[in-house]
């Protein structure tokens, strides 16, 4: 399984080990998300920066979409379904491919080498939080915290 993060909160009044924290897992700025492996390390880390960022269980379908809409490669240029080939050795032919094999835990995205980007860049999402940005998503008016399989819904907004 994978998770899907998005870093909601801004970067003023961080203690200094969250900010190293949300430094490792490349969300250094607000709107900026990245997609992890579920293990307890990560899992770890996760439980540290919760009160900065929305996180939740991504689907393949979604996945994909995230990665031909805002997967980068270095140069700025767009990921395609022959980067994906050439970059695992045509171990996944399609973008599709790969996507499912991340959210089922068997690959993640450093399987595409240096030269992809390790997060994506969104936009806030079309008519803005539902909730405060300072409150978890179990208040029922937040939008920190775990999302499940609702994240899906912010991730498409965001896109």
């Amino acid at each position: 399984m994978s998770l899907f993060l998005v870093r909601i909160r801004g970067t003023v009044n961080v203690n200094g080990k969250i900010s190293d924290t949300l430094d490792m897992l490349h969300l250094k700025h607000p709107n900026h998300a990245t997609i992890i492996p579920k293990t307890d390390s990560y899992m770890g880390m996760v439980k540290k920066i919760k009160d900065y960022v929305a996180y939740g269980d991504i689907d393949a379908a979604t996945l994909a979409d995230l990665i031909r809409a805002r997967g980068k490669i270095v140069g700025d240029r767009p990921v395609d379904d022959a980067f994906v080939k050439t970059a695992t050795d045509n171990k996944y032919a399609t973008i599709d491919a790969f996507a499912a094999a991340v959210t089922s835990g068997s690959a993640t995205l450093k399987d595409l080498g240096d030269d992809a980007k390790p997060l994506f860049r969104l936009s806030p999402p079309r008519g803005g939080h539902d909730g405060s940005t300072k409150r978890h998503k179990t208040n029922r008016r937040g939008e920190l915290g775990y999302w499940g399989a609702d994240i899906n819904e912010l991730i498409r907004r965001m896109m």
